[in-house]
C-alpha cells in the first residue's frame, strides 16, 4: 500500500507553522474501546503513520477491527544538497500530519484490553513523541 498523502490540495506547498497548544478536536474516543492518546506535540510523517498501522494490524489478526484518525496532509519542503540561498522554496519531499497533545491517533476494538496494550506499546515505539493508552 502507498504512503497515505492528499488526493488533491489548494496550495502545493505550506508553512511551517508552530507546533505549540492542544488539540481542538479528536481528543476523545470516538469508534474503539481503546486509543493510543498523544501526550506531547509533533509531527508524524506517512511513514511513520504506515509503520504504526502495519503493527497495529498484525497484532489484530485474529478478530478486532482498527481506526486512524490522523492523516498527513500537510506538505513538508526540502532543497538539494547544493543548492543557493536565495533559490525560492524546495520541492514538497514528504507528507507530515500535525499532532497536537490530547490527540487521540489510533483506535481499536474488539480485542481484549492486554492484547491491545501489547499492539499500542510496539506502534507508539514507531513514533517520535510520547503517548498514552486510553480506554473507555
Amino acid at each position: 500500500m502507498p504512503l497515505l498523502m492528499p488526493k488533491r490540495i489548494k496550495y502545493r506547498k505550506a508553512f511551517r507553522g508552530k507546533r505549540r497548544g492542544a488539540a481542538k478536536g479528536g481528543t476523545r474516543l470516538a469508534f474503539g474501546e481503546f486509543g493510543l492518546k498523544a501526550t506531547a506535540n509533533g509531527w508524524l510523517t506517512a511513514a511513520q503513520i504506515e509503520a504504526c498501522r502495519v503493527t497495529i494490524s498484525r497484532s489484530l489478526a485474529r478478530g478486532g477491527k482498527m481506526w486512524l484518525r490522523i492523516f498527513p496532509d500537510k506538505p513538508v519542503t526540502v532543497h538539494g544538497q547544493e543548492k543557493p540561498m536565495g533559490a525560492g522554496k524546495g520541492l514538497v519531499d514528504h507528507w507530515v500530519a500535525v499532532v497536537k497533545r490530547g490527540r487521540i491517533l489510533f483506535e481499536m476494538d474488539g480485542i481484549p484490553e492486554l492484547l491491545a496494550k501489547q499492539a499500542f506499546r510496539v506502534a507508539a515505539s514507531k513514533l517520535p513523541l510520547s503517548t498514552r493508552l486510553v480506554s473507555r
